[in-house]
């Protein structure tokens, strides 16, 4: 007597009330799945773009915005500061590390950041192909700028003005690709990195109107943020306060900003989860119903079980077993589409140069999905299983058909 095989068409001889169960599992079963997967990639990728990076240091303004258009690139920063103040924070004693960020253009949504090879280190990056930039206008790309616009070592590009798709093209000043960043996972696959002096004289040249504008531009030029690594803990009580107390520069800490902002996109993510439980809870009392139900209308089926010699515990292992296929079934199809829902965002966001998030991350804690869906159909099926259990052959012969 094959009790799965049995169970099975049981299940599905009410097709409807089945379809229904197993939505609302399944349902129940991705959003769970589809918190775990964003979350953790959030978090994963957040501490790997801080990559060491202690303070961000821009002109007055949000602190929210400096950090995320300084470390995330996912704002507009709040202005320019001096480039005079790149060798103040460098004469500190308490800051190790001090790189510049320049930033104005984007090559089709992708930003185009002036900086120092030691921007490039932060990361880790290594080249994928060719070299880096050792004269103005050359640049290095990231791995998704690469792939998105096919652009190869060689190959010649113009910057448009602005951060988004929308700006004017610098026509008379075209970069050339001299290499291509091997994948890092973090934001530098997402940029195209020049030198600070191929920033300043795309715009130099732009703004001039003759030799002595320009020579007062030189002399005045800026950068837009510096990433700051401190030499000693003691840097974080007494480096951000004397910053602040600059004219026009405000210092913001990505370890505070980073906490406040996954802060507010956990509470979106427990609405979600709190989504799914409901989901699961719902399932689960329908699943518990339609099994109580089923025990009461297939009295005679069981009846000719019990006649056929079937002990009491396989008429109940019968019943539950009706629940774990339903499990089986909303446990994988809750997992596709969990990770399907987290592969459609990511693309979006892939879409937004925003953040990276792939359909192809397992996060640990989604091993506990089966058992959750194991221990929601067990629940679901006990009354069920133990009504079956308890109910005596005679009782059972003599139930109406």
């Amino acid at each position: 007597m094959n009790l799965h095989r049995l169970a099975w068409r049981y299940l599905w001889s009410q097709p409807l009330v089945s379809a229904l169960n197993l939505l609302l599992l399944s349902l129940g079963l991705a959003a769970v799945s589809f918190v775990l997967l964003v979350s953790e990639q959030i978090e994963a990728g957040v501490q790997r773009d801080l990559a060491g990076v202690d303070l961000v240091v821009g002109a007055k303004g949000s602190p929210m915005q400096i950090m995320l258009a300084g470390v995330f690139h996912l704002d507009v920063p709040t202005g320019n500061i001096p480039l005079s103040t790149l060798d103040e924070l460098r004469r500190q004693p308490l800051v190790a590390r001090a790189v510049p960020l320049s930033m104005g253009d984007s090559l089709k949504g992708f930003r185009i950041i002036g900086s120092t090879p030691e921007y490039l280190e932060l990361y880790g990056a290594r080249l994928a192909e060719g070299r880096l930039w050792d004269a103005p206008m050359q640049a290095v790309l990231g791995a998704a700028v690469a792939r998105a616009t096919g652009l190869k070592t060689g190959a010649q590009f113009k910057g448009s003005h602005g951060l988004g798709e929308a700006g004017d093209e610098h026509g008379d000043h075209p970069y050339t690709v001299v290499g291509v960043l091997a994948e890092t996972g973090s934001v530098l696959d997402r940029l195209v990195v020049t030198d600070l002096a191929s920033v300043w004289k795309v715009h130099e040249d732009m703004h001039a109107l003759d030799e002595s504008d320009r020579r007062a531009m030189e002399e005045s030029r800026e950068i837009t943020l510096a990433l700051v690594s401190y030499r000693s803990p003691l840097a974080a009580i007494s480096l951000p306060r004397w910053i602040n107390a600059q004219d026009g520069l405000q210092a913001a800490a990505p370890a505070l900003e980073t906490a406040r902002l996954l802060r507010m996109v956990g509470a979106g993510t427990e609405v979600l989860r709190g989504f799914g439980w409901v989901l699961l809870l719902a399932a689960s009392l329908s699943v518990f119903v339609a099994l109580l139900h089923a025990v009461r209308e297939r009295q005679g089926d069981l009846a000719m079980l019990r006649m056929l010699g079937a002990p009491p515990w396989r008429v109940a292992v019968l019943v539950a077993s009706e629940a774990l296929w339903l499990a089986a079934l909303a446990c994988v199809l809750g997992l596709a589409l969990g990770h399907g829902l987290t592969h459609a965002l990511g693309w979006y966001l892939s879409s937004q140069q925003s953040l990276r998030i792939s359909g192809a991350w397992w996060s640990v804690w989604e091993w506990s999905i089966p058992l959750l869906a194991l221990l929601l159909a067990l629940a679901a099926a006990a009354w069920p299983a133990w009504r079956a259990y308890r109910l005596e052959v005679t009782e059972l012969l003599q139930a109406p058909h």
